[in-house]
């Protein structure tokens, strides 16, 4: 919410103060149809003409009027089918694109977390660990072994199972993804360093791919 809130910003769209109260007022919430306390999620990521006659509730009307079009009764099946409500399947979907940017990659990044929600394993998902930092508006470049054991209700390194809700506004990749993991036993996943990540079922293939790809990671 607060990088969408920026990107606004460049453009003199909306008034930051408003925007982000608006995006935690309970009232404001309910009339777009969300039943949480916090529109993050639901700013739908999509080319949108805009125009700085617009009030910043109209902006953020649009932006969840077209969250809610692209969620169909298909796919609300499909979460229901699999065993996800609709918080848990959105929150999924935006660690889903938190991970990765790569489109062929967001099954098989599911499928791994699929396959440690079912094993009972934590998700050990690095933007969950410093999604506090995000949400109050400071970026993260590098993530620490210091922020991995930070205790936040987001940090998957620390909880069990899910987020108490998303940590960022999912595309519709993410979604779909999220809905339609890949049938592959994998259990871990690290990046390439390259827009890609090395995945593998074994904790052992794991740590080779650690060594190979994050020899420089930081150790603070």
């Amino acid at each position: 919410v607060n990088e969408i809130a920026k990107r606004l910003l460049v453009d003199k769209l909306i008034n930051e103060k408003e925007f982000l109260t608006l995006a935690n007022d309970g009232e404001f919430l309910a009339s777009l149809g969300i039943k949480a306390e916090s529109i993050e999620g639901y700013l739908f990521p999509e080319t949108y003409h805009f125009d700085r006659s617009m009030t910043t509730r109209e902006v953020i009307r649009i932006m969840v009027r077209q969250f809610w079009k692209e969620i169909t009764p298909e796919m609300r099946a499909r979460a229901e089918k699999i065993g996800l409500t609709f918080p848990q399947w959105l929150t999924l979907a935006s660690i889903i694109g938190k991970e990765s940017g790569n489109q062929a990659e967001k099954p098989f990044i599911s499928a791994v977390f699929h396959n440690r929600l079912k094993r009972g394993m934590k998700l050990q998902s690095d933007p969950t660990a410093v999604y506090h930092l995000e949400k109050a508006g400071k970026p993260v470049k590098t993530v620490l072994r210091s922020h991995l054991k930070k205790e936040t209700p987001h940090n998957t390194y620390l909880i069990n199972g899910l987020p108490p809700g998303p940590i960022a506004n999912p595309g519709i990749d993410s979604l779909r993804a999220a809905l339609y993991p890949a049938n592959i036993n994998y259990l871990y996943f690290v990046s390439r360093n390259d827009g890609s990540h090395s995945f593998s079922a074994t904790l052992a293939a794991h740590n080779q791919a650690v060594s190979k790809y994050q020899i420089n990671r930081k150790k603070k």
